[in-house]
């Protein structure tokens, strides 16, 4: 199989192991979506996806093409190699379940089934549960398709309409990942009935790593951080040999 892909429809989630070498495509079919996602190291879930590095060490508040997802060990989870928004927000964590009860009324899977309003930080960890993780494991997250705003008196506020229907982010995984996300609304969203907008992701062989890629180039430390990789790269390889 070269390619996969399906539809994660709005307030659900999903986890995976993304192998090195791999290209993920998200979708947002009909505008106005939010994917939260998390990602650790499979061989050593200790290591996992660090947000304030990844800002620190590029000079940025938003992610976009050129971008790299940086774990807490300074490897190189994943690139961004294309996007249509040139912003996604890395600063503000995920919804829970006080947060859509008091935006959206109470729900309950006895009275709505599958219907109910899930919230970010519970579905993160229904699916960490899958992998033996728990909550001590669950760490600032990247919010895709989600742009937010700062006023002069340091308020954030998510920008409406920042992303509209079809509006693509491909990310190249660097090394082998677990990926987990979900499709919950952001944290800032002031919509007034509980968004349900359907994400596609979409799996395929992504192009090797040139000397002149943008992400590999964009900054002194991102070519810190793919050496980083070869270097653990080298040392897993060795290992399977044995």
């Amino acid at each position: 199989m070269n390619e996969y892909s399906d539809t994660l429809p709005g307030g659900r989630h999903w986890s995976m192991l993304i192998r090195r070498g791999v290209q993920m495509t998200l979708t947002d079919l009909e505008g106005g979506g939010n994917v939260g996602m998390l990602m650790y190291n499979p061989l050593n879930f200790l290591e996992r996806l660090n947000l304030p590095d990844t800002l620190k060490c590029q000079h940025t508040f938003k992610l976009t093409t050129g971008h790299c997802l940086y774990s807490d060990m300074g490897r190189i989870f994943c690139s961004i190699i294309d996007d249509d928004l040139g912003w996604h927000d890395a600063s503000s964590g995920t919804c829970n379940a006080r947060i859509v009860e008091k935006k959206w009324g109470a729900s309950s899977y006895q009275e709505d089934r599958n219907d109910y309003l899930r919230n970010g930080r519970d579905s993160f960890l229904v699916e960490l549960a899958k992998y033996g993780l728990g909550k001590p494991d669950v760490v600032a997250n990247m919010n895709w398709f989600s742009r937010v705003d700062v006023d002069a008196e340091g308020n954030m506020s998510l920008r409406a309409a920042h992303s509209v229907p079809d509006s693509r982010v491909s990310l190249r995984f660097e090394i082998d990942t677990l990926v987990v996300m979900h499709s919950c609304p952001h944290p800032l969203n002031t919509s007034s009935s509980y968004p349900r907008s359907p994400i596609r992701y979409r799996l395929s062989p992504a192009m090797p790593v040139a000397e002149d890629d943008a992400c590999l180039n964009s900054r002194e430390e991102n070519k810190r951080g793919f050496a980083n990789n070869s270097l653990y790269l080298m040392g897993e390889q060795h290992v399977a040999s044995e």
